[in-house]
């Protein structure tokens, strides 16, 4: 595609930011009045619209004729940046038995202007989406990158517009304790976070003839370390949206273009497995860790299975509904430790799932000791969390231990089970994402670590599992519903069934 103009540019970033925003407003209205997460009818939403535009000769599979919606679910590293900063600094604080004392600079309006959505809200979704494309912007004008997109010579102007909109755009009815201190916060949060990315994707690219790290793991290490650095540091404008519309705006992006390969990969051969997995594994691995929880930890409240799920999995689905605040004040406050803590097993993760790409095959005899380790910090976990009591640094502690166990152990639990079954590693690569929801295995195949079919196809298959939400949700917002405990039978009984459809999937490859 041929570079557009500045007016079709700007028309381009016009309707996908109206198109994007009323989505996720419509999605908080669905579920106003519940204690179901927005992100539920996101992925709902998403696929279904995508679907439509292809369906309707609207666009074609990919959505190249809507480049921006294409570039925003392209954004994961952005959004995850503000998690692992809070998530630094949430873990610097349990090391000095300091958690939640930093006070808030701005107290929200609780104005509602649509049904499910207050002014502050709707103000925090409209910076995410212009945030998000304003940092990718700056990021590949400074690095170069800018060239190889359709928008490319109208980014510096759109970068612009983006940038000023996000740093001016407050909600007058949220009360502000120094709007110009405020303010500037959000500025130099920009900088930040458009220095972690350019300096990640150099580090990226300088070992690369060594080992293909991808750039999302310098970019976690690198902001975890500032939020440890910076644990009294208070959350401008640019953190605060990031934090709650963030994941839901990417995801937003990421399963409209996902919706638009449905029809489409259904019929290439080799991808069905794929996508039983996917569908399979997030049953599995999700119902297996709640299982554990409930039954093995007698850990069975929200506070503690949302958080835990969240970070033990890196999932995208149960991060933004967490820092949305959807499933509690207990669970949005534990989940950036959660999240946070198994990164810092990612450099086992990523270097051996980065070996492994370049030779083309699982590094079983490296894997598999890791798969023991993890399940070792998962014993180790259960018995700290029977020990709690309700004692909430003794949950932090067990739920920290759980996270990076239940990671090791479902990041390379899947990768051995489907080496073993037959399946191409990259192919493995989409369907462990998928059955995950793992945001890092998605960010990293999207940036092409396993190969360009898979960064192509990975939108698809990385929504497909997210039908599965509904129950994920449903089981999630019912227990937060119930005042914490979530209905043990039932969780058994989809723990059985992603079981049974993991086996199919291993011998139908």
């Amino acid at each position: 595609m041929e570079n557009l103009s500045y007016l079709v540019a700007f028309n381009h970033l016009f309707f996908s930011m109206v198109a994007v925003v009323i989505m996720v407003l419509l999605a908080r209205t669905v579920v106003a009045g519940t204690k179901y997460s927005a992100v539920l009818m996101i992925v709902v939403f998403g696929l279904l619209m995508g679907t439509l535009f292809v369906e309707s000769g609207l666009a074609q599979p990919g959505l190249n004729d809507f480049p921006v919606i294409v570039l925003l679910g392209q954004t994961t590293v952005i959004a995850l940046i503000a998690s692992f900063f809070v998530g630094g600094q949430e873990i610097r604080r349990l090391l000095m038995k300091q958690l939640g004392s930093v006070e808030s600079l701005v107290e929200p309006g609780k104005h509602e202007v649509f049904v499910g959505t207050t002014s502050t809200q709707l103000v925090y979704v409209i910076r995410a989406f212009v945030l998000l494309m304003s940092i990718e912007m700056v990021s590949a004008l400074i690095s170069g990158r800018s060239g190889a997109h359709p928008l490319g010579e109208s980014y510096m102007a759109l970068a612009y517009v983006g940038m000023t909109i996000s740093l001016i755009l407050i909600d007058s009815k949220a009360k502000i304790v120094n709007k110009r201190n405020y303010l500037m916060r959000g500025v130099i949060e920009v900088v930040a976070i458009i220095a972690v990315l350019i300096i990640s994707l150099r580090i990226s690219q300088l070992i690369s003839g060594f080992i293909g790290l991808p750039q999302i793991f310098f970019a976690m290490v690198l902001s975890s370390g500032l939020g440890m650095a910076m644990p009294k540091w208070k959350l401008g404008p640019t953190m605060n949206a990031l934090l709650f519309a963030g994941i839901p705006v990417v995801l937003t992006g990421s399963f409209l273009v996902g919706g638009s390969h449905m029809m489409e990969a259904f019929s290439i051969p080799g991808l069905q497995s794929v996508i039983v997995y996917g569908f399979a594994g997030q049953m599995f691995w999700m119902f297996g860790g709640l299982a554990i929880l409930i039954f093995l930890a007698k850990a069975n409240h929200v506070r503690n299975l949302a958080p835990g799920m969240a970070g033990g999995l890196s999932h995208s689905g149960l991060t933004g509904a967490c820092t949305a605040g959807d499933l509690g004040a207990t669970a949005a406050g534990r989940a950036p430790i959660m999240i946070n803590v198994p990164f810092l097993g990612h450099i086992f993760v990523f270097t051996i799932l980065a070996a492994s790409a370049e030779s083309g095959v699982l590094l079983v005899k490296w894997v598999l000791p890791l798969v023991l380790v993890g399940l070792g910090c998962v014993y180790l976990a259960t018995k700290n969390l029977r020990k709690a009591n309700g004692n909430d640094e003794m949950e932090i502690k067990g739920l920290m231990q759980f996270s990076f166990g239940w990671q090791i152990t479902a990041v390379f639990g899947s990768f051995t089970i489907l080496h073993f079954a037959g399946m191409p590693i990259e192919n493995a690569s989409m369907a462990a994402a998928s059955g995950l929801s793992h945001f890092g295995l998605f960010a990293a195949t999207q940036g092409g670590m396993f190969g360009a079919e898979a960064a192509s196809m990975i939108t698809f298959i990385f929504a497909t599992p997210f039908l599965v939400h509904p129950l994920v949700f449903g089981l999630f917002g019912k227990a937060a519903e119930n005042n914490g405990p979530m209905a043990s039978r039932a969780v058994m009984a989809v723990f059985i069934i992603g079981t049974l459809g993991v086996l199919f999937s291993a011998f139908s490859v």
